[in-house]
């Protein structure tokens, strides 16, 4: 994943954060490794001293966090015993006292840490630590779903229509996943990729031609996910949508394609390039 698209997701978080709790300063990164984190990104800040800075695990209060996989906070960062003091110099440069790091989580590993700071030494209540855990959690799930496209796109680059028992099965598969989960995805050039594949795979597959339809974007992602044998329950879960309005997206592409039932609007959507 580029690391100026990761950046995208932690900018928004740290802004979230301040605007949240009245924090004067959010900074943070993500792992380049098991064993580092990397700060990139600031908001806030006086200065760039914390610009860069690495942050081996069980060090300081980030390096602390990464270790436990859970929030830490001092409460007065220069005179805190139960942390080590290897960044006390770029702490002192923005007059930091209370710190707040939140790791973010994806799958068991910890691939971040978000920081919240005061310039005075004060407790940091519960709901500045509810915040911080929320902002968070908008990180991870913008990482599981980077990193699910990415298992998708590169799955996708395999040669389709190959003749391989099943092949299609999982081109179909693939196609249903990629269309419920680009809408959820915020960084438009990755969720147009992940359109283009969806149309490379749709029209991947030979078949005679019906003349063209036009379906709204949403009523393919209800016919690609049906097509995967969903029902309008599964289907509703899949794509963040109410159970009716999946009906009434199923209801309206089977007008536009002549269909009657669930089966001949996927027959006719295939035919008219719309799914593989």
């Amino acid at each position: 994943m580029p690391e100026q698209v990761e950046a995208v997701e932690m900018r928004a978080a740290l802004a979230r954060l301040r605007r949240t709790t009245g924090v004067q300063v959010a900074f943070g990164g993500l792992l380049r490794d098991p064993r580092q984190l990397r700060i990139a990104e600031l908001n806030g800040t006086l200065s760039e001293s914390l610009r860069g800075l690495s942050i081996g695990t069980g060090t300081g209060l980030g390096g602390k966090s990464i270790a436990l996989s859970r929030p830490c906070a001092v409460t007065d960062y220069p005179a805190a015993r139960h942390i080590s003091h290897e960044y006390d110099g770029a702490v002192a440069v923005e007059g930091l006292r209370s710190v707040l790091a939140v790791p973010v989580v994806v799958r068991r590993k910890v691939r971040g840490v978000l920081y919240g700071a005061l310039r005075v030494a004060r407790p940091l209540g519960d709901r500045v630590f509810d915040a911080a855990v929320a902002a968070a959690r908008d990180v991870e799930q913008a990482l599981l779903v980077r990193d699910e496209a990415g298992r998708l796109l590169a799955a996708t680059r395999t040669p389709v229509g190959s003749g391989e028992p099943g092949a299609w099965e999982e081109v179909r598969e693939a196609h249903s996943e990629l269309r419920a989960l680009a809408p959820r995805v915020l960084d438009e050039a990755l969720r147009a990729e992940l359109l283009a594949v969806c149309g490379r795979l749709a029209s991947a597959q030979h078949l005679p031609r019906r003349p063209e339809v036009r379906l709204a974007p949403r009523e393919v992602d209800v016919l690609a996910v049906v097509a995967s044998g969903a029902t309008n329950a599964d289907a509703a879960q899949r794509l963040g949508l109410r159970p009716e309005t999946v009906k009434g997206y199923l209801r309206s592409a089977m007008r536009k394609l002549g269909a009657h039932t669930r089966l001949e609007a996927v027959v006719a959507a295939r035919r008219a390039g719309l799914l593989p």
